[in-house]
């Protein structure tokens, strides 16, 4: 964990924002609860497709022919309720709540638990990222903050073990980029900017100059609980925006100082006029012992029989 010290930096690179939890943000529960079963699964049909396909950024091409077999995998990301029943069950503690190693040089806040959180810029202070003591799944914008009454929002501030330790208690596993893609693309191509053909907007994502200020189009200036938008041609939602995907695929990096993984699918804090990385093609590199208040996770099961075919019983 000794690249804490770097987290601003890693972060500043990931090109996507958010926006600071607000009175409007309360507004938004009573607009849209979710879906009421967030533990489905859903059976890919396995097959062959384009990966990188229209890459916009380097790091996604070149595109090129990738085979997938079936599996299934979770129609939403893991909620703050089914985390909660992971740690209730196991008394796991996330790493972003244990006491972090002492680095030499480091600022005294990151010598105390906590995890990364995004803030809107302001003269006096231009970061964007802070680290925030007391971050973590259960308050994921630090202290005084809470998951009260956001059971079916995805659960953010979890680092790379974290996910997998919930995939591997669940019986199953994180997805590989490959699956991951696939399973977002839904065998169809993907549009520049989740809009449909009027203009508005089909996820979760960041509407208006960032880092000034998100305009909420889509009804979000936040994380919004799973299955506000509607399902993509799988049956799966918020594979675009809402929340960073963990997958299983370790990114490169030009320095050995900590393992790094692939996150996809962009987030609520992803504008058109920095990141616009909310398509399937679109991956970020993400410190794999770090959360952060936008990057969750959802699982895939390989092991499970794929569903019985018509007219079998």
């Amino acid at each position: 964990m000794q690249s804490r010290v770097f987290v601003l930096a890693l972060l500043f690179l990931a090109g996507c924002s958010a926006q600071e939890e607000s009175d409007a943000r309360q507004s938004e529960v009573s607009r849209c609860e979710g879906i009421s079963g967030p533990g489905e699964m859903v059976w890919i049909e396995g097959g062959t497709f384009i990966m990188g396909e229209g890459p916009r950024y380097p790091e996604e091409g070149p595109p090129r022919e990738v085979e997938i077999p079936g599996f299934w995998i979770s129609a939403t990301e893991v909620t703050n309720a089914q985390f909660a029943g992971f740690v209730r069950e196991t008394g796991y503690v996330t790493m972003a709540e244990r006491e972090p190693p002492a680095i030499p040089g480091a600022p005294p806040e990151m010598l105390q638990p906590g995890s990364a959180t995004f803030r809107v810029p302001t003269l006096d202070n231009p970061s964007w990222w802070s680290w925030t003591v007391g971050a973590q799944w259960r308050a994921p914008n630090g202290i005084g903050s809470s998951i009260e009454g956001r059971v079916n929002d995805p659960v953010v501030q979890v680092a790379y073990d974290d996910a997998l330790a919930y995939a591997e208690w669940a019986g199953m596993s994180l997805p590989s980029e490959e699956q991951w893609e696939y399973a977002a693309r839904a065998g169809s191509d993907s549009p520049p900017e989740p809009k449909d053909a009027s203009g508005k907007p089909q996820a979760n994502y960041y509407q208006g100059v960032f880092p000034a200020r998100d305009q909420g189009e889509d009804g979000f200036t936040s994380r919004a609980p799973v299955g506000c938008f509607e399902p993509n041609a799988f049956g799966l939602y918020d594979m675009i925006g809402n929340v960073w995907e963990w997958t299983s695929t370790q990114g490169e990096r030009v320095d050995a100082m900590e393992q790094v993984g692939v996150i996809k699918g962009g987030s609520f804090l992803c504008a058109a006029n920095y990141c616009a990385r909310y398509r399937p093609a679109a991956r970020q590199f993400q410190e794999r012992g770090l959360g952060t208040d936008h990057i969750g996770f959802r699982v895939i099961d390989t092991a499970r029989e794929p569903p019985a075919s018509n007219g079998e019983d």
